[in-house]
């Protein structure tokens, strides 16, 4: 099998030819060992997953902007509004300071949202489309549409400690301002089920129960993210959310999601949940990882042990496609990689 068919294959719960494998090789891992992300995945034979994001539509302004500063590692991103202009700081791509900090901020990113006009662009799906038939069957590839409204506002816009203050002392703004993100999705939602080149439509939800409790994804993420499994199962599209922290008393609530698989599954120390939790709770989603970043730090016959107890517990390995959960770190040697792979790829998986 190619590395496309075998994880289409393990996203429908299909026979495999061998349990499919993708380290996530990013930025960090090229800096530290002086190669790019492609020499990597070619000598280790993985089973890769590349991005497109925005692949067919665009968004217009009438009365609002944005625009992004860059200087080194440093990064301002402006929203700006007749009502005034909002500043996130980023450094190394995380927010070192938010742009949302009072009930005056919630109306203006509100507003900001609001004006935003989604639209299906002809020339960027062209573009994608190109960028798609490039990986071949080398890769599955994803179109990244966002992260629904509470886990952008906790992440991004507020912060942790100022959104949740901010969720209960101004709850009719916060929603109001829910509520157009959540329009702005949908748009993507419906012009990417029909357009996209993709295999599948993203989310980059980032969830845990470290963040927001069961309560709130219960009412604020469980409905978004419903409404556009929906209208990606409709159109025969799948989805896949990535989830890369506590998940376990969630399980429930995500087994009803319409939604192809979790991506970034994270195993104890890190995430709190094991395959075999996964498994039972969500037993028709697909589940990608496996794994967490302190596991990847230790030698490569632990990293076997500790996958081949995995698989062990689980009924069957349909629906299931290894990973390094998060960002594969930097201290985890080609080496130590190879080592695995050769054992996953000898490892003969239970149907």
């Amino acid at each position: 099998m190619t590395p496309k068919e075998r994880i289409i294959a393990a996203m429908k719960f299909e026979p495999v030819d061998r349990l499919p494998f993708w380290p996530k090789l990013f930025g960090v891992y090229e800096t530290r060992w002086g190669r790019p992300e492609t020499y990597f995945h070619d000598l280790i034979g993985s089973d890769r997953v590349a991005w497109l994001f925005g692949a067919s539509f665009s968004e217009t302004r009438k009365h609002t902007a944005y625009s992004e500063l860059r200087d080194g590692d440093n990064t301002e991103c402006r929203y700006e509004t007749d009502h005034g202009t909002l500043r996130m700081r980023l450094r190394y791509g995380h927010p070192v300071e938010h742009p949302v900090k009072t009930k005056q901020d919630i109306e203006i990113m509100a507003c900001w949202f609001r004006d935003a006009e989604v639209t299906f662009d002809p020339a960027r799906l062209e573009a994608s489309t190109r960028r798609y038939a490039e990986f071949g069957q080398k890769a599955f590839i994803i179109d990244d549409m966002g992260e629904s409204s509470l886990m952008r506002f906790i992440e991004y816009l507020a912060g942790i400690e100022q959104g949740h203050y901010l969720i209960h002392d101004y709850p009719g703004e916060v929603e109001d301002l829910f509520d157009a993100m959540h329009r702005n999705l949908l748009r993507r939602f419906e012009i990417s089920a029909e357009h996209s080149p993709a295999d599948s439509l993203h989310l980059t939800e980032n969830t845990s129960t470290t963040l927001i409790s069961p309560e709130q994804y219960d009412r604020f993420c469980f409905p978004q993210i419903s409404a556009y499994g929906h209208i990606a199962k409709r159109a025969g599209r799948m989805l896949m959310l990535h989830m890369c922290g506590h998940l376990k008393k969630l399980l429930p609530r995500l087994s009803q999601l319409p939604a192809t698989s979790f991506e970034a599954f994270t195993t104890p120390p890190v995430g709190n949940t094991t395959l075999r939790d996964g498994r039972e709770g969500c037993p028709d989603k697909c589940l990608v990882g496996g794994t967490n970043a302190a596991l990847w730090m230790q030698p490569a016959e632990t990293i076997i042990a500790a996958l081949e107890e995995q698989l062990a517990q689980l009924p069957h390995h349909r629906g299931l496609f290894l990973s390094s959960a998060g960002v594969m770190p930097p201290a985890c040697s080609p080496e130590t990689l190879h080592t695995v792979k050769r054992w996953i790829d000898a490892y003969t998986p239970r149907a």
